[in-house]
């Protein structure tokens, strides 16, 4: 009974100091003297640092769905739903999803391990010293670069899904680039796209705060530096997976039905 209420206790411990660091980050985002150029610096180094991973992965995807769904299909004589049926998925689902578990894999924990090592080596004790705000130059930088660039990774992940499936399709049979993307774009309504656009922001704010969170409440020792990073993976991906089981319901509920 002791242990659980010290759990109970923990988890509430836990819960409260989140909440105060997400205060923390709403006061900040609102200040003035906003850091342009870091905010600058976190886009590039988050899209750029991850384009190339999420262009591939994107382009297999694709390209698997297509040639493990091609078969079926053609018992059926249904060949031609592919491309509709690859752009459906990738988009509501697939794209979204995966997309935001590999920028919580290389995104969140370099974050985390990137805070860690400044609250480490004692470098965010200094900028308080020194009169400098860490929060909106660490924080609020790196939370808004998520916030926009794993949305438009996403976009770069669906598009590469698409020519992953035009490239399958074409393995095993033959349909040309005009009616590929023509009936891929034809399967497609506002109603894929916007929950899917939606959640992809909730996404990256969730590998941005976490990162920051982690980071930043890390312990003294340079062990608590890989602790940050691989608890901010972890925590992360719960995030992202908790919060697309909810938009897919709230999605099925309100636009689907």
């Amino acid at each position: 009974m002791a242990a659980d209420s010290s759990a109970i206790k923990k988890l509430l411990e836990k819960i409260g100091e989140q909440g105060l660091f997400f205060k923390a980050f709403v006061r900040n985002l609102f200040k003035p003297g906003f850091e342009w150029s870091e905010f600058l610096r976190q886009c590039y180094f988050i899209g750029y640092g991850t384009v190339g991973i999420v262009m591939l992965t994107g382009f297999i995807l694709g390209f698997v769905l297509t040639l493990q769904s091609l078969p079926t299909l053609q018992q059926f004589g249904a060949q031609t739903f592919v491309p509709a049926m690859v752009s459906v998925s990738v988009v509501r689902e697939i794209g979204p999803v995966i997309t935001a578990l590999i920028c919580a894999g290389k995104i969140a924990s370099g974050i985390g391990a990137e805070l860690g090592s400044m609250k480490v080596s004692e470098q965010i004790d200094a900028m308080q010293v020194s009169g400098a705000n860490p929060v909106q130059y660490l924080v609020v930088t790196r939370i808004l670069a998520c916030l926009l660039m794993i949305p438009l990774l996403t976009m770069v992940a669906d598009g590469m899904a698409f020519l992953g499936g035009f490239t399958g399709i074409n393995v095993k049979g033959g349909m040309s680039s005009i009616l590929y993307f023509r009936k891929t774009f034809g399967g497609l309504s506002f109603t894929d796209l916007y929950p899917a656009i939606i959640k992809t922001f909730f996404f990256g704010f969730i590998i941005g705060f976490v990162g920051c969170y982690k980071g930043f409440n890390s312990n003294k020792g340079t062990e608590s530096v890989g602790l940050a990073a691989n608890s901010a993976v972890v925590a992360a991906s719960i995030g992202i997976i908790i919060v697309d089981a909810v938009a897919v319901q709230l999605t099925s509920s309100l636009v689907y039905n």
